[in-house]
């Protein structure tokens, strides 16, 4: 308890006395943005409350730019507070980007033309997390052995609802039908499978997960399974929407795992409205990019981020301020990017 403690207490104040401040510059125009992140629990909130310390530090007194990062349910309604204006910035599934660019599954016929793209960020990796009792095969096939007992999915309108939904569906599972749906969010996902009350969770995560550090440490790593995804699972969800790719949990990232977890992932998205201008966009890429360290020793998934990944496989447009500061580092922004 006190080795968690004294990380705690050592990433508040890494966050509190942040990168050093810019000079000061008083004429600088006001521009006060808000970052919609996702629950606690996951890695949303805490990558982007570390983001939105290190731009209102670096850029506030000598731009004027300012950014704070609320928590919300997640990759829905970060789109539906993008759209109203009630947020600027938002931090969504790779999934969601596409349906909402498209106007494809949830947006069908609705394609959110106000949505721009800044970058990748890190991966979410699938964590489908269950009972070791009903593990046979060790693989997602194990879920026929959670029919009719409850399952966490996330909370409603969430990201982790939909991707939940989305994989579940591809693997020939009807949710709603196979499992007793409960809509709770990461941390109240792993303190309901520490009381018994749910079979297994589903938390879409950069590792480490800290819901799923949570549960294995309460219950013991012989106690929790994270389901492998099989190549055939991966090219099964694929099918559905082309933005999983293969990603392997790596030994030792949870409590008593001794072994490589192989599983899919897809890439986060930091995605802005179109109105933001193009000055203060490029103002945030740039600083992001020239503070990445920072972001790394807040969390291990900003480790996955990296200026020459940031739009290998993006199918979001990008804002044009980050058109300009990629292509001023020299990176090939293809047409549909722009």
């Amino acid at each position: 308890m006190a080795k968690k403690r004294g990380r705690s207490l050592f990433i508040a104040l890494l966050i509190a006395a942040g990168p050093g401040l810019s000079g000061p510059n008083d004429a600088a125009p006001r521009t006060r943005l808000i970052l919609a992140t996702a629950t606690t629990g996951g890695t949303y909130y805490p990558v982007g409350v570390a983001i939105a310390t290190l731009t209102t530090r670096e850029l506030e007194k000598s731009q004027g730019i300012s950014l704070t990062a609320i928590s919300s349910a997640g990759s829905g309604e970060n789109l539906q507070l993008l759209k109203n204006r009630e947020a600027d910035l938002a931090i969504i599934q790779s999934l969601f980007g596409v349906m909402a660019h498209q106007g494809k599954g949830r947006y069908q016929g609705q394609p959110q033309s106000y949505l721009r793209s800044i970058t990748i960020l890190w991966d979410n990796f699938e964590h489908f997390t269950v009972r070791s009792r009903y593990v046979q095969s060790g693989d997602m096939s194990d879920m026929q052995n959670l029919r009719k007992r409850n399952f966490s999915i996330g909370r409603r309108g969430s990201g982790t609802e939909m991707s939940g939904r989305v994989i579940l569906e591809a693997l020939g599972f009807d949710p709603a039908r196979d499992f007793k749906l409960q809509y709770l969010g990461y941390t109240p996902s792993a303190q309901a499978m520490q009381n018994g009350r749910i079979a297994g969770m589903n938390i879409p995560a950069g590792p480490p997960a800290s819901a799923i550090t949570q549960a294995i440490a309460s219950m013991g790593a012989r106690e929790v399974r994270i389901l492998e995804f099989t190549d055939a699972q991966l090219a099964a969800v694929n099918a559905a929407y082309p933005v999983w790719r293969r990603a392997v949990i790596r030994s030792g990232t949870y409590p008593g795992q001794a072994g490589d977890i192989p599983i899919i992932s897809q890439p986060n998205l930091l995605v802005v409205h179109e109105d933001i201008p193009d000055e203060v966009v490029y103002a945030l890429v740039k600083n992001l990019y020239s503070h990445l360290d920072y972001l790394r020793q807040v969390h291990q998934a900003a480790f996955f981020m990296a200026r020459d990944k940031a739009i290998a496989g993006l199918m979001l447009p990008l804002h044009p301020g980050a058109v300009r500061y990629y292509t001023e580092q020299g990176l090939d922004v293809p047409p549909s990017l722009r």
